[in-house]
């Protein structure tokens, strides 16, 4: 009988269910234990005493100190999940919403030369001004340099 024939009877598929089943429960107790001690020192509420209570107890008992976390504390933990989820939303969006704010509308140099050509249709502007306006709009020069040579209304 060759080596794989033997390897094929040695390891059925049994064997690998198992196998793959007890790396999956590995993985998964380390994901529990770490957000256990993350959510240990993300509690506000609790003393430092506490934290490096329930700490040591999780390293030292790591089974029974998880088991006994989630017990005492699963609850609490999943609200504080949820709390921090909600913070982390709504940072987001009072950001989202000054990023929105603060950017200057950009409008086109059709829509600059139209509305120069109605301040000037309607003696808001003179035509040298108007002709330095439609230059500086053509140019394509910043707002800043826009805002000092370009009046927007004379108020006559």
């Amino acid at each position: 009988m060759s080596a794989q024939t033997y390897l094929a009877y040695d390891y059925p598929v049994l064997g690998v269910f198992w196998s793959m089943l007890v790396f999956f429960l590995w993985i998964m107790w380390f994901v529990l234990l770490f957000r256990c001690i993350v959510d240990i020192f993300r509690d506000d509420g609790m003393s430092g005493w506490g934290k490096a209570g329930w700490t040591l107890f999780v390293i030292v008992l790591p089974f029974l100190g998880v088991f006994v976390y989630l017990i005492a504390r699963g609850k609490g933990m999943g609200k504080r999940e949820m709390a921090e989820a909600r913070a982390r939303q709504e940072a987001f969006d009072s950001y989202v919403r000054q990023t929105a704010q603060g950017a200057p509308a950009r409008t086109s140099s059709a829509d600059e030369l139209a509305k120069l050509s109605a301040m000037r249709s309607r003696g808001e502007i003179t035509d040298d001004e108007f002709r330095r306006a439609k230059e500086l709009v053509l140019s394509e020069t910043g707002p800043a340099g826009r805002s000092a040579d370009v009046p927007t209304s004379t108020g006559r």
